[in-house]
């Protein structure tokens, strides 16, 4: 496996254990909600309210709100389909886009920054590596193609 890959396969697997573990943590926290959507349908999760939200608003239904967006409306499920996305590109040796990298990057270090303490600083690691993989295939690139020049 080239370096290239393996730095890939690393940052996807940083990306599936924080999106993952972010959601098994949900459900461990916060099941009785979870199952309460179930009971009152899926819609019921953040119900849409046209008017006014101020004094109507109940700790239950705050609280729901709270889960929905700490679960399915969380920065969980997109990680875990770019995770898997980076692990599919790599497996093909694809590298990511430097720029997905130090989006990813910044991110997670403004998300570090203000919700600490957070596991956010490992997606800066993701970040990095997914940068520094597109710059060893970017150099790879270089060389080979000063190979074929010379030849």
């Amino acid at each position: 496996m080239n370096a290239g890959k393996r730095l890939l396969r690393w940052a996807s697997g940083i990306m599936l254990a924080l999106g993952t573990g972010h959601l098994l943590l949900l459900i461990l926290f916060a099941w009785e909600d979870i199952a309460g959507w179930v009971d009152r349908g899926m819609w019921a999760a953040v119900p849409l309210a046209l008017a006014d939200r101020g004094a109507d608003q109940t700790v239950e239904s705050l609280q729901n709100g709270v889960t929905f967006w700490a679960g399915p409306g969380s920065f969980a499920v997109p990680l875990i389909l770019l995770g898997c996305l980076t692990w599919h590109l790599a497996g093909r040796g694809v590298a990511m886009p430097a720029g997905i990298g130090w989006g990813l990057a910044a991110w997670c270090f403004v998300g570090g920054v203000l919700l600490v303490p957070s596991p956010y600083f490992a997606g800066v690691i993701s970040g990095a590596l997914i940068v520094l993989a597109k710059r060893k295939e970017d150099r790879s690139r270089a060389a080979r193609d000063r190979e074929t020049n010379l030849a």
